[in-house]
């Protein structure tokens, strides 16, 4: 749900722990402390550690492209564990990698296994896929760990269907704590239409779903995921300071507006349950 930020070294080593196979956030304020979380990550038992950019100078970072790449040169080649690149903007001071930076540091660093693009940029998603469908991509530049390729995710689930198209590898989305099957389903549907386009109008009507969803929900941020999480499922709770609570009156509006009701009206279906 993108509160690594606000978890103590202790604590993300529990959820690892609890997890068993985990994709650890090894974000942090500085180069030195990020491998030194991939290290703890790897030795509670995470399998890989999605890093992002520390924003607190992005000013000086975010224009400075030789800074970034040997920021995850470095990062690559220092943790126990594959890394991902986790290129969100809004949660890095704006730092934005293009799709020409994120290719050099696929082709050069064999412990970099993918990309999350949660800049939602599918231009950018197409560009980096394209490079790594090439057919000598692999031999070219095989991974240091051969059960972690490089794969290009989305960072939202509202343009699965065109990434499936654009040989994206499907994406790492908040949504799917709200909407698993659906996501699933749209996925596999996405997955199987370009085998058989028979499916694709039903892939094309889920997706709209879940686009006018993924909109709508986002907008109210983690705070509005979070309270829908505690309506449908009982567990959520509140985002932890300085991230204020959802306001009663949004979270009413928020669970009431077509766009979400008719998300958990899909997943309710697919699981078999009735609304109540």
């Amino acid at each position: 749900m993108g509160e690594a930020i606000h978890l103590s070294h202790s604590e993300r080593v529990k959820l690892i722990h609890a997890a068993r196979k985990a994709l650890d956030n090894a974000g942090a304020g500085s180069t030195r402390e990020t491998i030194e979380l991939t290290s703890e990550a790897a030795a509670a038992g995470a399998d890989y550690a999605i890093v992002i950019a520390s924003g607190y100078f992005a000013g000086a970072l975010a224009n400075n492209r030789a800074a970034l790449k040997a920021f995850w040169v470095e990062v690559a080649e220092k943790s126990p564990i594959p890394v991902i690149i986790y290129n969100y903007p809004a949660a890095s001071g704006g730092i934005d990698l293009d799709s020409d930076l994120i290719t050099e540091l696929a082709q050069e660093c064999p412990n970099i296994c993918g990309v999350k693009l949660t800049c939602g940029n599918v231009g950018k998603l197409t560009r980096i896929a394209d490079a790594i469908a090439s057919p000598t991509f692999n031999s070219l530049h095989p991974r240091k760990n051969p059960h972690a390729p490089f794969l290009v995710f989305g960072g939202y689930t509202d343009f699965l269907v065109p990434s499936a198209y654009a040989n994206g590898h499907g994406a790492i989305t908040g949504l799917a704590n709200l909407f698993p099957n659906a996501t699933i389903r749209l996925f596999k549907l996405a997955e199987a239409s370009k085998k058989d386009p028979s499916l694709l109008l039903e892939a094309q009507r889920v997706q709209g779903i879940i686009a006018r969803a993924d909109y709508t929900i986002a907008k109210a941020s983690i705070a509005g995921t979070k309270y829908l999480m505690g309506k449908m499922y009982g567990y959520g709770g509140l985002t932890r300071k300085p991230l204020p609570p959802i306001e009663p009156a949004t979270a009413e509006a928020l669970w009431a507006h077509p766009h979400t009701q008719a998300g958990v009206q899909l997943e309710r279906e697919l699981t078999g349950k009735k609304q109540v």
